[in-house]
């Protein structure tokens, strides 16, 4: 079938119902919800785009299969115009909810393209799950579907977690808790235990289940039930989602712009002896190749390639937002706002000049597929998450000052005994009463709400730890050049 509808993808999710659970309530129907309704619609429109006829170019590509339009980010870049072709559809996607969510489609979409690619990794386990894995890209492409992912075990205590070299740090593995194989039947492998979390989980179409980024040692007892990797529906027997609290409150789009909207929730998910059908596994009982299967298929570099793309949206959104509460409230020509407004206006371009980089620098990875420059992510993802992001949201708060907490609600101007008064006070001379609240409350939203506090730390722990993720760089970044270029110059005896 070819790209879906936004409808086409809602009937999916009512059609498979799913077990979710939110607030000690078990959900009927994701599509219809209070706490998931907006955000199927958000995602629904981001499907609307593959078929409006003024993006169809930038949004889909041929299948080789059917020779039916599917989703550009199934793609599997040949080169680099490939790559900065897919990039393109990204960035259009990622503008749609101002870079607000993080697992939209295309994110697990490149990865399952990369793992694909690297059918041949999956193949060196069992011969079947190379296989499995070209096939079930194929499956994904051609049926459009949403996935999310999972990828960390439970914890009971940190204290008890012990590393080793950078390559393959480890973590205790809570032996009544963590994710495991418990059989082996005719018709697949029997998995029970839990994993955290599932980002979009309870209106995906199906999950993809990575092995732990801190997997058993190979030598630690009973470690192979632990190594796993497989997908399977979202609504599978036995698999629940539960969910945290709903930062989407009912309320309207102008009380609260982004959480009405882009509220993507976050559930931890239980296996309960869930069946894993054979040709749904990609790897098992194979401790190695689950530590390594990040780098080596190269997923994780094209997942950040999706990222950055989003955290550019992100950061235009951020300077925009911030620069029309500059231009409302009339404070453009002070010198600490000018320097603050600059500020941002660095950060942005430092996001985009390093993915600019990273598709220059392109080149095709172990398995032949055109990959971005990982250095060049790496550094935008620990800069992002660390430092400017934080700092941007600082700044809008700055900014915003007092404006971001006196707001009137879209119910007090609806008031007529209010809204006189609300006309002559609180407009400015720029922007009516109306226009101007209406700004606020997005900045509110984006820097101060609960919703705004989610996405300020999902940022934060994105792409996981900052310290090993620190550690990862300097594993593979080559500083040979840089020393050899200060011994040369030492050793150089100028007369």
């Amino acid at each position: 079938m070819p790209a879906r509808t936004g409808q086409e993808y809602i009937a999916g999710l009512q059609d498979r119902p799913r077990d979710v659970w939110i607030n000690g309530e078990k959900v009927v129907d994701v599509t219809t919800h209070p706490s998931f309704r907006n955000n199927v619609l958000s995602v629904a429109a981001l499907y609307d785009l593959q078929s409006d006829s003024a993006l169809s170019d930038e949004m889909t590509y041929m299948s080789p299969k059917t020779s039916e339009q599917v989703g550009l980010s199934f793609i599997m870049p040949n080169n680099v115009e490939d790559l900065q072709r897919r990039g393109r559809m990204m960035y259009q996607w990622a503008r749609s909810h101002g870079g607000m969510m993080g697992r939209t489609p295309d994110y697990l979409n490149v990865c399952i393209v990369a793992m694909a690619a690297a059918a041949e990794y999956f193949a060196e386990n069992q011969p079947l799950f190379g296989e499995n894995v070209r096939k079930y890209y194929e499956f994904v492409r051609e049926n459009d579907f949403c996935l999310t992912h999972t990828l960390l075990n439970p914890q009971r205590s940190r204290l008890r977690n012990t590393s080793g070299p950078v390559q393959n740090l480890q973590d205790h593995v809570e032996e009544d808790a963590a994710l495991k194989v418990v059989d082996e039947t005719d018709a697949g492998v029997v998995v029970n235990g839990a994993r955290m979390m599932a980002t979009l989980g309870p209106i995906s179409d199906e999950i993809a289940v990575y092995p732990s980024r801190a997997h058993p040692a190979a030598e630690q007892e009973h470690a192979e039930k632990y190594a796993m990797s497989f997908s399977i529906p979202s609504d599978s027997p036995g698999l629940k989602f539960v969910c945290r609290e709903s930062f989407d409150y009912g309320r309207s789009h102008f009380d609260h712009p982004l959480g009405s909207r882009f509220d993507e929730m976050d559930a931890m998910v239980f296996f309960d002896n869930v069946l894993v059908p054979w040709d749904r596994v990609f790897l098992l009982k194979d401790v190695q190749r689950c530590n390594e299967m990040a780098p080596r298929t190269g997923w994780i570099v094209h997942a950040f390639h999706q990222t950055v793309t989003r955290m550019v949206a992100k950061s235009e959104f951020i300077l925009g937002v911030s620069s029309l509460m500059v231009e409302t409230l009339g404070s453009g020509s002070q010198p600490h706002v000018q320097e603050r407004l600059a500020e941002l206006v660095m950060y942005l371009e430092i996001m985009k000049s390093l993915l600019r980089t990273s598709e220059a620098e392109a080149v095709p990875n172990e398995w032949g597929l055109i990959s971005p420059s990982r250095t060049s992510l790496s550094v935008a993802h620990l800069m992002y998450s660390g430092s400017l992001y934080p700092r941007m949201v600082e700044i809008t708060q700055l900014l915003g000052s007092s404006s971001l907490i006196a707001l009137a609600s879209s119910a007090d101007f609806e008031n007529d005994a209010l809204r006189a008064q609300l006309d002559q006070y609180v407009a400015t001379d720029t922007a009516s009463a109306i226009d101007r609240t209406k700004l606020f409350h997005l900045a509110w939203d984006m820097s101060c709400s609960a919703f705004g506090s989610r996405q300020l730390h999902y940022e934060r722990f994105f792409a996981g730890d900052s310290v090993r993720n620190s550690q990862i760089l300097l594993s593979f970044y080559d500083r040979n050049p840089a020393m050899n270029y200060v011994s040369d110059f030492l050793a150089r005896s100028d007369s």
